[in-house]
């Protein structure tokens, strides 16, 4: 099993890897950890989410930000605009 940190830190590789404006989305994190990857996608959202949380990345629904606290459905992460550069 991977651990929480190790999960948060491919997020957060995953995201600064993109084009200003571009997200990913949580399975390519996953995917980037485990052939398996459909078993981390719990403890991947629920890394997203604390990322969100602590500010280092915006959750996407729609192509919109929303707030992490309670966030539901398809989602998509990316960097904070105000982080890059």
């Amino acid at each position: 099993m991977h651990d929480a940190s190790r999960i948060e830190a491919t997020i957060l590789r995953l995201v600064a890897a993109c084009e200003p404006g571009r997200s990913i989305c949580p399975s390519e994190a996953a995917r980037a950890l485990d052939p398996d990857w459909q078993r981390l996608m719990s403890a991947t959202r629920r890394a997203a989410i604390r990322l969100a949380l602590a500010g280092r990345i915006e959750i996407l629904r729609k192509g919109r930000p929303v707030p992490p606290a309670g966030v539901k459905g398809v989602i998509r992460l990316r960097a904070r605009p105000d982080a890059a550069g």
